[in-house]
């Protein structure tokens, strides 16, 4: 080999050293050893830049603005509502979440299902107090799972499948549910690894919130709409008895009072629901359709109210509203923005909004517009301001005009009508010219860390292959396997998993199929065993958080680490291996 293959293969050794030992932040890893490479020659700017124009990375960022138009909108809380249910307990929750993930990704390309289930799944979790790290990553591992089973269900089904057309004399390829024959198993086997294993080898990271923390507690009324979903079904249904952190203390309907309200009492238009709770819980209500503070201020600020904003502010002793009712003061043409909620160091107040009197040192709940806290953050009216992160209250009136774009983006995807990057970029287009979302939310609902993380791969990916790094241990290793076509099928699918987790599934696909054929030849076996045994090595990804698409996007909204994948992905990465070397033969002879 050449002194760049090796220089190569160390940059690969040292950034697994980092991710398995250090903290480092997998992006700023990549990034480091990419310039390593570039610095010493081994590849150009412009392979080192390669993965910036990549159709995968580009689609991944388009896809964050079309998931963040479905949440944006209350779409993603129906959908969560409508297919995850109400759980009993983890392994539960872990089969709700992965059994029609892996369905729909059999037929669905799966990044966009894992795109529009992150937000959802995050929610659910944090409603029903589960670990979200026990989420996020079966998530990811269903969603790879189901995509083996059928030949539209992976990018690099299709990519294979067409490279044995091309190599075949009658260009025959492989059927829709052909794969099926291994892929099944493999996804059976996969939920039932998690099922299993994941309550021992996944980490428990629990949400920031928790109900039993000494934490400020607001006391808030909210008002049932007429006419809304709310109306007509009980308290339990309608989900306001699982909010962590938060209780419904009574109902005021008309001139009665509801104390102690059971889980089954039916809601009516226009009851005023009167909650205790922290603010995180508050922000959960405000995205609840058909609730709405009980407070008519909030319908006189002239800001529209998709573009406002909860604020957290603690009045000042100097603040002019010090002794006066937030009526009498009217704090709304004073500020701009409504109160709708007070805290007061623990106290429940038991009057109206309108009718409680500031003192010193009170936090009040604001809905206005962002710019309020530039505007006064050096008054001394208030202590401290403080904008609460996506607590903008959600366009329900486009909740469907959202569903409508994410179902023509697959489908359109599906009838090959237009590509992926296509589509996902077209969706993404929509939801803001729709409205369904913001420019400015959209930039920041964009994880730019993980676009980094799948630019950076693809940058080693160059290096591993012009360097000649690649097909110099592919040899190698192709060269211990040649003595029987079993030992040879165990060794490509070795070397596809090694080379998925260091470059991206599509590329060590297609670097591992002249492999595939080479081996074959020698060994005297059938091409096909080998060439289904290259599909699910290179869709079976569990090892290693850069390996494949969906498990970056989970990366970080689940808390992981590097070795967190490691030590739950190596062990089904080999049953998976295992499973597909012994039925692929048995499917196709050699």
């Amino acid at each position: 080999m050449s002194w760049e293959a090796w220089f190569t293969i160390g940059v690969v050794f040292l950034l697994s050293g980092v991710f398995l030992f250090t903290r480092w932040a997998t992006d700023i890893a990549l990034l480091g050893g990419v310039t390593l490479l570039l610095v010493v020659g081994v590849i150009t700017p412009e392979q080192a830049l390669s993965g910036l124009s990549n159709e995968g990375m580009v689609t991944v960022g388009a896809l964050y603005i079309v998931a963040a138009g479905l949440y944006e909108t209350g779409g993603i809380g129906w959908l969560a509502q409508s297919v995850l249910g109400k759980p009993r307990s983890l392994a539960e929750a872990q089969l709700r979440l992965m059994a029609p993930v892996a369905t729909m990704s059999a037929f669905l390309n799966n990044t966009p299902v894992v795109a529009m289930l992150i937000p959802a799944v995050n929610d659910w979790a944090k409603k029903y107090r589960l670990s979200v790290s026990k989420l996020m990553m079966p998530l990811s591992f269903a969603a790879i799972a189901g995509g083996t089973c059928t030949l539209i269900g992976s990018s690099t089904n299709l990519v294979i499948n067409g490279l044995l057309m091309a190599e075949t004399a009658h260009r025959q390829g492989l059927g829709m549910f052909d794969v099926a024959w291994v892929g099944l198993p493999v996804a059976l086997l996969t939920l039932g690894y998690i099922l299993l294993a994941s309550r021992r080898l996944l980490p428990e990271r629990k949400p920031v919130i928790s109900p039993d923390a000494d934490a400020r507690e607001y006391t808030v009324e909210m008002l049932v709409a007429p006419n809304s979903p709310l109306e007509g079904k009980t308290v339990e249904a309608a989900g306001l008895r699982q909010l962590p952190g938060m209780y419904l203390i009574e109902v005021q309907r008309g001139g009665h009072l509801i104390p102690a309200v059971g889980p089954l009492e039916r809601l009516k238009g226009n009851d005023r629901l009167v909650f205790a709770g922290i603010v995180e819980s508050i922000v959960d209500l405000q995205k609840i359709r058909g609730l709405a503070p009980a407070t008519e201020q909030i319908f006189k600020l002239d800001v529209p109210r998709p573009e406002r904003c909860l604020i957290e502010a603690v009045v000042s002793d100097s603040c002019p509203m010090v002794g006066k009712s937030i009526r009498e003061g009217r704090f709304r043409t004073l500020y701009n923005a409504a109160v709708i909620a007070v805290a007061r160091n623990g106290e429940r107040l038991n009057k109206k909004l309108g009718d409680i009197v500031l003192r010193p040192g009170d936090t009040l709940l604001l809905e206005a517009h962002p710019s309020f806290v530039e505007q006064h953050r050096n008054l001394r009216d208030f202590f401290l301001l403080s904008a609460l992160e996506d607590s903008a209250p959600p366009r329900h009136e486009r909740a469907y005009v959202a569903l409508l774009i994410l179902a023509a983006m697959v489908t359109v995807v599906s009838l090959g009508w237009l590509s992926m990057l296509q589509a996902a970029m077209l969706a993404a287009g929509l939801m803001i010219i729709t409205r369904c979302i913001t420019g400015r939310v959209a930039r920041r609902r964009v994880d730019w860390q993980v676009l980094l993380v799948i630019a950076a791969s693809f940058g080693i990916g160059q290096a591993l292959h012009v360097s000649g790094a690649a097909v110099a241990v592919a040899d190698g290793l192709a060269a211990l396997g040649t003595g029987s076509p079993w030992a040879a099928l165990a060794m490509v699918y070795l070397m596809t998993a090694v080379f998925t987790a260091l470059i991206t599934n599509n590329a060590a696909a297609v670097l591992m199929f002249p492999i595939a054929i080479a081996v074959a030849e020698t060994t005297g076996a059938s091409l096909l065993p080998f060439a289904v045994t290259i599909m699910v090595a290179a869709s079976a990804s569990f090892a290693s958080p850069i390996g494949y698409q969906t498990n970056l996007m989970v990366f970080g909204p689940g808390g992981y680490r590097f070795f967190d994948y490691l030590r739950i992905g190596l062990p089904l990465t080999v049953l998976v291996g295992s499973v597909t070397v012994l039925l692929a033969p048995l499917v196709w002879p050699f």
